[in-house]
């Protein structure tokens, strides 16, 4: 577990086997709102991380996730049941939130398996944190494709979708930040590339409809964008959105 303490205005990004997720501060004593949820053993880098930033379970109020694959999804279920917070998705994100490994994608990931190197050596670090074993759940309270959640940091829905049909990035216009989860993102796990590029065909829905959803992660105007894969971009969110069009869909 890597813990990057304010990798934004009150925002915290931990890394868990080359996934992101993020703990959003309201302010000081005040609650936390936890961005993703890594894989089933990032519940200790959860722990871990709070007590570094010197807080506690009790101040998670929310669980927000940008989408429910397997490698967002980790300790969401663990999240809900022993703490007793609610779990938000969009509305379209339900059927995976319940099968983190059921979604659709348009390339077998086989192909990548034997095309690029970088893949083994990633998703070997993935099951070393119990990628296999990420459960679902029912119990998920949707929002809609625009509007801001009642929790610490206000965010701001962004309908990303594409990745996956419910997926959404989360915008904190007061700090300058868009938490674009995998909208874009600044490492492919498939491939081992690097740089701002939407996920490739093997865990991507619709690569045609993820180019399209570039346009509302550059709308954001945001100087800072944090991914769920990858270093955080810091040269404005226009700037990510056209290098990723540029590297268009892999």
């Amino acid at each position: 577990m890597a813990l990057t303490k304010n990798v934004a205005d009150r925002i915290h990004q931990v890394t868990d086997a080359f996934t992101n997720w993020f703990i959003v501060e309201d302010g000081h004593g005040a609650g936390l709102t936890v961005v993703d949820t890594g894989f089933p053993r990032s519940w200790r880098s959860l722990h871990h991380a709070l007590r570094e930033l010197r807080r506690g379970t009790r101040d998670i109020e929310g669980v927000v996730l940008t989408h429910a694959h397997f490698d967002h999804m980790g300790f969401a279920r663990r999240a809900e049941q022993e703490l007793g917070v609610p779990l938000w998705a969009h509305e379209k994100e339900v059927d995976v939130v319940r099968h983190p490994w059921k979604y659709d994608h348009e390339q077998p990931r086989i192909k990548y398996a034997l095309r690029y190197p970088r893949f083994l050596a990633i998703f070997t670090a993935m099951g070393a944190q119990g990628a296999l074993f990420v459960k679902g759940t029912d119990k998920i309270r949707t929002h809609g494709s625009r509007g801001e959640l009642d929790l610490p940091g206000r965010p701001r829905i962004v309908f990303t979708p594409g990745h996956t049909h419910g997926h959404c990035s989360l915008h904190f216009p007061d700090r300058g930040t868009l938490i674009a989860g995998d909208a874009v993102v600044t490492l492919d796990p498939y491939t081992g590339r690097r740089g701002p590029q939407i996920v490739s065909g093997a865990a991507t829905a619709d690569s045609a409809t993820a180019l399209e959803s570039l346009a509302a992660v550059e709308a954001t105007r945001a100087q800072t964008v944090l991914t769920g894969h990858g270093e955080p971009w810091r040269e404005g969110a226009a700037a990510a959105a056209n290098r990723a069009r540029e590297a268009g869909p892999s």
